[in-house]
């Protein structure tokens, strides 16, 4: 059983949709983000950055993995599903795109357009515009 540990944000979101893809059975762990539970020393001897998502396979030696991406290509090789050997070179630069560049983007359009807008001309503006 994989156990997750997340919060209602898009990289939270991503894991629940490959776990309900592939099938595997598990468990949501929320963590309250605004109340810092991804600060708290259990939290953090699973993921050491202090970032969600996150996840422990009870069914492998209790093994934990941080990162989305790490976390999509552990499931993904576990489940034998959405990573044909034969094309992960593709996938990996699909993927790390979406984390490195798309995913972090769209964040801070979000920071400063729907959470704090009004704060920052420079920042909406550069991810406004």
């Amino acid at each position: 059983m994989i156990e997750l540990f997340s919060s209602d944000t898009p990289n939270g979101k991503k894991v629940s949709i490959m776990l309900e893809e592939i099938n595997f059975e598990y468990k949501v762990t929320k963590l309250d983000l605004s109340n810092g539970d991804q600060f708290k020393a259990d939290f953090k001897k699973i993921s050491p950055f202090s970032k969600i998502p996150a996840i422990i396979d009870h069914s492998n030696k209790k093994e934990a993995v941080f990162e989305s991406g790490a976390i999509l290509i552990y499931l993904a090789e576990k489940s034998g599903k959405f990573y044909d050997k034969d094309q992960r070179s593709i996938i990996n630069q699909w993927l790390m795109a979406q984390m490195g560049y798309v995913g972090p983007m769209l964040g801070q359009h979000h920071q400063f357009h729907h959470y704090n807008p009004g704060k920052s001309q420079f920042g909406e503006n550069r991810y406004f515009k």
